[in-house]
């Protein structure tokens, strides 16, 4: 089994999603459930289906989380230092339009580009992988080439 790495922080998030979908929202739905069965004909009943299909997709995240936090290899970034790795919070310069940016290197499961965790397996973080401050990388983007430098590395 892959063991995935994740840090402390995107552990415990997922961790709290897990439990607040156990205690809160599988109940919720239940319940939700059962109010619609009341209603009658269950062929015709919109509230039943829409309930249904809410409970599907919180079994199937219930699931996905379970399987995430048994495979996860915690990685506290607080004890690394250097280069980019794992962890890393980099932050870096666009060379063609001088905007910068900070992203997180952080595992598939607590990406989330909007908040600067930065996939591991995203081509940025690959190319980030093992340089170390004012160093510049080239990324192949949809929009062609993009080139940045690292103005620095901190691991918090």
């Amino acid at each position: 089994m892959e063991k995935l790495p994740l840090t402390r922080a995107g552990q415990q998030l997922l961790d709290a999603e897990l439990k607040r979908l156990k205690s809160t929202e599988r109940p919720a739905v239940i319940r939700a459930i059962a109010e619609a069965r009341e209603h009658g004909d269950l062929s015709e009943n919109a509230e039943y289906h829409a309930a249904r299909e809410k409970q599907s997709f919180i079994e199937g995240r219930i699931k996905e989380l379970e399987s995430v936090l048994s495979r996860a290899d915690v990685i506290d970034p607080a004890k690394l230092s250097g280069s980019v790795k794992f962890g890393a919070s980099v932050k870096l310069v666009d060379e063609d339009t001088d905007e910068e940016k900070t992203y997180q290197i952080v595992g598939e499961a607590e990406a989330d580009l909007e908040k600067g965790l930065l996939n591991l397996k995203s081509p940025l973080a690959r190319a980030l992988i093992g340089k170390d401050e004012g160093d510049t990388v080239t990324v192949r983007t949809p929009g062609g080439e993009r080139s940045y430098e690292i103005l620095e590395i901190q691991y918090i």
